[in-house]
């Protein structure tokens, strides 16, 4: 008879440690989201839209205070949630430029006079009824078709899904910027990337082409995820670790083939630079930008980068700062090939929201400068950038969803034509916003441009900086050809049109543009935030 074999004494797991005030950013945003979810589930349809508007609001203030609190004490870099999330002082200023980006974008989102009941719509598709004569004729003469929705005193229902997926969206990224292991990346990627295939189909008044635009952004994200969960496979066999700082020791002192590290890199930046619309990943961005309701391709275009460039700078500071003189090569031909395909083919688009998506694609070819720049300046012109670029995009799409022809927003760049004739006020926020984008004085896109190309000059980049400033100047092209047209054209007899904002477009609008002038005006303060720390792990 065998004897009995006591298993030996398990030792207790061990909670990680947890800093609840460094983490109360995030932590109240993700509560913020659960809440959001139950009420969509247990309160009526007809007061969900005023409730949600209200939680999510005070969501963002209340991780904003939170922030602002623990950011003021001065406090040292920590590591908390186990080593998973680094919390230090760029993690700070991400978290700071994506909340405040995530407040205009939410207005934009939650407005309802620009269209009638919003562009979440609940009704499953635009409703055309046929009113006899009353208006204009169709090529063959029959009746006038009427895109109007319900009776004529009715106000459409909104839907607002769209108000947990943001908050969602936004912890996700929160938790994708300051992640110091390369397993908790990949799930905040996968929990701020899902909510956002959603919000891009669900404009119901354009629904083929919103549905067209999320299928294309999931089955590309699908791949983008693949390519960046195959490189921590890599990166864990050949460091043993997927914690950035392992990975970064390992690089510098192993004797292990590096073929397993610079494949896994690529691999991982394949999955980084797609989300950040970083040419030749960017197939995406003008259809996701064109065919998603504007509000979510404001929040998209301006939170997205954000997040996906935190991440890029983390990975490279952190992870591969010792092998710098092996990858920026490489990154610089994707900054020029980014630079290059932005401005050039953004000169060849007729739709006004593909021409701002090939912007961002330009830009993110001048952001990349600053991430490989890996010096505190590099640092601090990177984290600038992207709040400066952020509050002008919001903006720009902001005053997009305003101008309208009979078909709804007037998208093709002719009918911009004459714009300054019908509403000088526009046209005048239109062309400072433009003017910005081109980087030029007294705006937040000069003062961003030129922090992050005098990073890289400095860092020894100097042949990229004089390409970046010929990219620069082919793409003012497209920005003054709008400018152009606004001014000195006359517009059109059915359009464009105006439409009088509500007061959550109207301050989504104001804070966008007040921000890119005070941070042309009077950078300094943001910009020796922004140098106060580095990355670590």
């Amino acid at each position: 008879m065998s004897s009995l074999v006591l298993p030996a004494q398990v030792a207790p797991i061990e909670m990680p440690a947890v800093d609840w005030a460094a983490t109360a950013p995030l932590w109240i945003v993700f509560a913020g989201a659960c809440v959001s979810v139950l009420l969509e589930a247990f309160l009526p349809r007809h007061q969900r839209w005023p409730v949600q508007v209200v939680l999510t609001g005070l969501t963002l203030v209340a991780a904003l205070v939170a922030l602002a609190g623990y950011a003021l004490g001065s406090p040292a870099a920590v590591l908390t949630f186990g080593t998973a999330l680094s919390v230090d002082a760029p993690s700070l200023f991400l978290w700071g430029t994506l909340i405040v980006l995530a407040i205009p974008s939410l207005l934009l989102i939650a407005d309802r006079s620009v269209e009638p009941g919003g562009v979440f719509v609940a009704s499953a598709a635009e409703r055309a009824a046929v009113r006899a004569g009353g208006g204009p004729a169709t090529p063959a003469g029959g009746e006038h078709v009427d895109r109007s929705y319900g009776a004529p005193d009715e106000t459409p229902t909104m839907q607002t899904e769209p108000f947990p997926f943001v908050l969602f969206a936004l912890g996700g990224m929160m938790a994708f910027v300051a992640a110091n292991d390369l397993l908790t990346m990949f799930i905040a990627l996968e929990v701020l990337s899902l909510p956002l295939y959603l919000m891009c189909g669900l404009a119901r008044r354009r629904r083929l082409l919103s549905q067209e635009s999320a299928v294309k952004y999931f089955l590309l994200g699908a791949f983008g995820s693949a390519f960046f969960l195959y490189g921590i496979a890599l990166l864990y066999g050949y460091a043993g670790s997927v914690r950035l700082p392992a990975i970064s020791q390992a690089a510098a002192g192993t004797l292990a083939s590096d073929t397993l590290l610079f494949a896994g890199l690529a691999l991982l930046l394949v999955g980084l630079l797609f989300k950040g619309s970083v040419a030749p990943f960017h197939t995406w961005t003008p259809d996701v930008y064109q065919g998603a309701p504007t509000p979510v391709t404001a929040f998209m275009a301006a939170c997205t980068k954000v997040a996906a460039f935190g991440a890029i700078a983390r990975v490279l500071y952190v992870g591969f700062g010792s092998t710098v003189w092996e990858w920026r090569g490489v990154l610089w031909v994707v900054a020029v090939v980014s630079m290059v395909v932005g401005a050039v083919l953004g000169l060849t688009q007729t739709d006004v929201k593909r021409m701002i998506a090939y912007s961002s694609i330009a830009h993110a070819g001048f952001i990349l400068l600053g991430a490989m720049a890996l010096t505190p300046q590099g640092t601090s012109g990177l984290l600038f950038y992207l709040l400066a670029y952020g509050f002008t995009t919001v903006a720009v799409f902001g005053i997009i969803s305003l101008v309208r022809t009979g078909d709804g927003e007037a998208s093709d760049l002719a009918a911009w034509a004459g714009l300054a004739k019908r509403s000088p006020l526009v046209a005048g926020i239109m062309t400072f916003l433009l003017l910005a984008l081109a980087g030029i004085p007294l705006t937040s896109g000069f003062t961003a441009k030129f922090a992050v190309f005098s990073a890289a000059s400095a860092d020894g980049m100097v042949p990229l900086v004089v390409i970046a400033l010929v990219a620069s100047a082919v793409a003012a092209f497209f920005y003054l050809r709008i400018v152009v047209l606004m001014y000195f054209s006359e517009p059109a007899e059915d359009g464009p049109a105006v439409v009088v904002p509500g007061a959550f477009t109207t301050v989504a609008i104001t804070l966008g543009t007040l921000a890119t002038l005070v941070l042309g005006i009077l950078p300094t303060p943001v910009l020796e935030w922004a140098a106060s720390g580095a990355f670590s792990g």
